[in-house]
């Protein structure tokens, strides 16, 4: 892969060239010029069809274009800049080697920033086997970066469903390779390994979980004595909570409804179902730009938080007919219905903000007299027999990594919190933890962000600096 000095894509690598460039004639159409890198590729074959291996001769990955590697080594560097607490954990930790000895089963969003964890991961001694836990979100440049690199990677950008289970079971189904850590987003790798491979858990130390969807999950399995290890609750650890689903939300959302819609937010009617971080983000967002918002909730907790920052609570079927945006952010099932859908004015767009893609009923959409109608990539209209059609975008899964990208600053705390529950799992003597869902200990979950003690870590990266309180102050303090 090679890039040319106005930024386009050589005509020997790739099917993307630019009118201006003196290099390079015009090849393709101009409207491929706006696309992703990643979606740039006419080769229509399936990965599982193509025989690939890297520079090394090793084949153990599924991708779409190992080509492609250049490209997205390049995207991981940049996101190593932008990652300063997990690249400082690397650094420090990468001479001990806490995770001598671990092989780790991963299924996540594959992209340059989890590229750097599983890179980072590597740095501290464990093997990694990796799948996407969605079939809109892998980043496929990354992604051969990965395999090029030598990692053991299956996923692409557009799998089916099919695929997906696919992937993950080619990446826990390998002869002479037993995985004994689990690091999961969503809980479907964990159920996969429960209902195809239960005698692996004989020998898997921990599972690490950082979706709300995968950490009710294994309440469930732990409420029926079926979880057999112990599980980290990463979601609910305070960096995650504070930092990933309230700011990376906050910036994200906006991102991926304008790169599919092309939508103005001013004066747009928006109804956000659910109100916890991942809803305070995006409602936050779209008050910025001038939108009525709308939040519907079921906990009194956050209800009463979202009327005390000035949001209108509502119940859906009030707003339902009038708004121009709905957007679920609640983790649950089956929140917007198809009675709600069959309600919506003509040109609402329809959107989730949540990891699970069972929030938006979609399935209730795909009936005879619904048409479907392919707009761009990852937006369909869905056409009522009168005429009216709504915006569906992303099928109904997760918006900003199907649609766009998320601020990678955010990710480095998410992915260190989640390499940190990995080394506190694996190396934990027997019988500290029974097998059980566990909180991230509130002090480790504090590492990510900057002490006064670690200069390099995300606080101070980006030039700020904490305060700090005498002793005498904290002895002499007293009730005010």
């Amino acid at each position: 892969m090679c890039i040319i000095r106005c930024g386009c894509v050589c005509s020997s690598c790739a099917a993307v060239e630019c009118a201006s460039c003196p290099l390079t004639p015009l090849s393709a159409p101009l409207s491929l010029l706006a696309a992703s890198y990643t979606d740039s590729s006419d080769d229509e074959t399936s990965p599982r069809d193509k025989q690939q291996k890297n520079s090394k001769g090793n084949g153990d990955f599924c991708i779409k274009n190992i080509k492609q590697a250049d490209f997205g080594r390049r995207e991981i560097e940049i996101a190593e800049q932008e990652m300063p607490a997990l690249m400082a954990l690397r650094k420090r930790a990468q001479g001990e080697k806490p995770l001598a000895g671990a092989k780790v089963v991963g299924c996540t969003h594959i992209t340059a920033q989890t590229a750097v964890l599983m890179e980072t991961l590597t740095a501290l001694g464990a093997q990694c086997r990796w799948a996407a836990c969605n079939i809109y979100s892998t980043q496929n440049e990354v992604a051969a970066a990965l395999a090029e690199g030598g990692f053991s990677v299956f996923a692409w950008k557009g799998e089916s469903e099919d695929d997906f289970w696919w992937c993950i079971d080619r990446c826990v189904n390998l002869e002479g390779w037993q995985p004994n850590m689990i690091l999961d987003d969503g809980g479907d790798l964990t159920h996969w390994i429960y209902k195809k491979y239960p005698n692996m858990f004989k020998k898997i130390k921990g599972i690490v979980e950082e979706s709300v969807t995968g950490v009710h999950r294994l309440y469930q399995l732990s409420k029926a004595g079926k979880l057999c290890v112990p599980a980290m609750n990463v979601n609910d650890s305070v960096t995650k909570q504070k930092f990933d689903n309230l700011y990376c939300c906050r910036e994200s959302i906006l991102d991926g409804l304008k790169r599919t819609t092309d939508v103005m937010f001013g004066g747009k009617q928006v109804v956000v179902c659910g109100y916890g971080e991942v809803g305070k983000g995006c409602c936050a967002a779209l008050k910025a730009m001038g939108s009525i918002v709308y939040v519907t909730e079921i906990d009194p907790i956050c209800a009463l938080q979202a009327c005390m920052d000035g949001f209108r609570l509502v119940k859906l079927n009030e707003v339902i007919r009038q708004v121009d945006i709905v957007i679920t952010c609640t983790g649950n099932k089956n929140v917007v219905v198809r009675e709600y859908l069959d309600r919506m004015k003509n040109g609402c767009i329809v959107c989730n903000m949540g990891h699970s893609n069972t929030e938006i009923d979609v399935a209730s959409l795909r009936t005879p007299e619904l048409t479907w109608e392919r707009v761009r990539s990852q937006v369909d209209h869905v056409i009522w027999p009168d005429g009216k059609r709504i915006v569906l975008l992303a099928e109904g899964r997760l918006l900003n990594l199907s649609c766009s990208t998320v601020p990678t600053f955010v990710l480095s705390i998410t992915a260190t919190t989640q390499a940190l529950a990995l080394i506190e799992l694996y190396n934990a003597p027997e019988g500290r933890y029974k097998q059980d869902v566990y909180l991230l200990p509130k002090k480790m979950g504090k590492r990510p962000c900057s002490t006064p003690r670690r200069p390099q870590n995300s606080l101070n990266s980006s030039g700020h600096g904490l305060h700090k309180v005498s002793k005498a102050f904290h002895k002499d303090a007293g009730p005010s």
